[in-house]
Order: C-alpha cells, then sequence, then structure tokens
C-alpha cells in the first residue's frame, strides 16, 4: 500500500465535501469552493469527517493514483480551510513593486513598467516596496502565478538582482578579476 495513499484527511469544521459520481469532487470551505474531476478509478469514501482514499488493485497505474488522489484532495482541504500563499523579494537598486487597483506593477530595471493583473481566486498584496505576497484556495493556480510573476525577472548570479521566492537561495558567481598586467 502506498504510505500517503491510505493516510485519513482529516476535514476541519466548516469543511463540506461532496462526491459525485465518476469522482467529481467539489469542497467548500471559509475561504472558497474548488471542484476537480479525480480519476474514477480510485475509490473516496466519506466516514463523518474522515476521508479514507482506496485502489482497486496492485497495478502499477493504480499505485501511483493512489498517492496522488490523496494529496490533491488533501490539498484542496487545507485550501478551503486555511488557504496557501507564496512570498516573493525583489531586490535591486530601484525595483520596486505596487499595487494599482486589481493590477500588479513592477519597476523592475527595465524602460517601461510591467503590469501583471490578477487572476480569479488569487489575491496579491504588496507589504513593502520590494515583498510581494501571493494567495489563494487552489494550491496549482497559486504556484502558477508565483512562477509567472517570478519569470518577469529571475534573480541573476552576479549581484543577485531581480525577483525570487522568499527561501530561495541564489547562487552567487564570482564576478571578473582585473586586467592581466
Amino acid at each position: 500500500m502506498s504510505r500517503i495513499g491510505r493516510m485519513p484527511i482529516d476535514l476541519p469544521a466548516g469543511v463540506d465535501v461532496k462526491i459525485e459520481s465518476g469522482n467529481l469532487v467539489t469542497v467548500k470551505g471559509p475561504k472558497g469552493t474548488l471542484t476537480q474531476q479525480l480519476h474514477p478509478a480510485i475509490t473516496i469514501a466519506q466516514e463523518g469527517n474522515i476521508l479514507h482514499v482506496t485502489r482497486p488493485n496492485d497495478l502499477k497505474e493504480n499505485r501511483s493514483l493512489h498517492g496522488l488522489t490523496r494529496t490533491l484532495l488533501a490539498n484542496m482541504v487545507t485550501g478551503v480551510a486555511q488557504g496557501f500563499s507564496k512570498n516573493l523579494e525583489v531586490n535591486g537598486v530601484g525595483y520596486r513593486v505596487t499595487k494599482q487597483g486589481n493590477q500588479l506593477v513592477m519597476n523592475l530595471g527595465f524602460s517601461h513598467q510591467v503590469f501583471v493583473d490578477e487572476p480569479e481566486g488569487i489575491s496579491i498584496e504588496c507589504p513593502d516596496a520590494n515583498k510581494i505576497v501571493i494567495s489563494g484556495c487552489d494550491k496549482q493556480k497559486v504556484g502558477q502565478f508565483a512562477a509567472e510573476v517570478r519569470e518577469k525577472r529571475p534573480p541573476e548570479p552576479y549581484k543577485g538582482k531581480g525577483i525570487k521566492y522568499a527561501d530561495e537561495v541564489v547562487r552567487r558567481k564570482v564576478g571578473k578579476t582585473g586586467g592581466k598586467k
């Protein structure tokens, strides 16, 4: 058995799970509602406020889907109960970010400002001129949007300028040495 797949998922108070035919799962909670179509071969059962995920047999495909399905369900439950967030830092002289309406406005050393629209289900906060907090209930959307923002100016290895995750470590390179005389 999959160690991850056989772990039960505890539903916190205020979270409601609805399992329809074909494994269409809807999870409602204080942070929002998530719906996802999971693989029909995997069985999802709810007993009180605990979810159990089981597989029909030990074929390779079912073994791999077992842990995946359980993790996707657990992420949905965590997302609607607590939410997910990614913290980004902007490093560089003159580099700064602000939020205007539902757009993120970034000065990243280009001759123009970079504008990024806030997608549906995601909230952007700029607590400081060089910090960005991206949060939402869907883990995949939060991570994807954070990667798209970081992609606008990834950190470079010589001075470390650019947008990086708060917990990311940028490996620095030594620059050029002096002349050869």
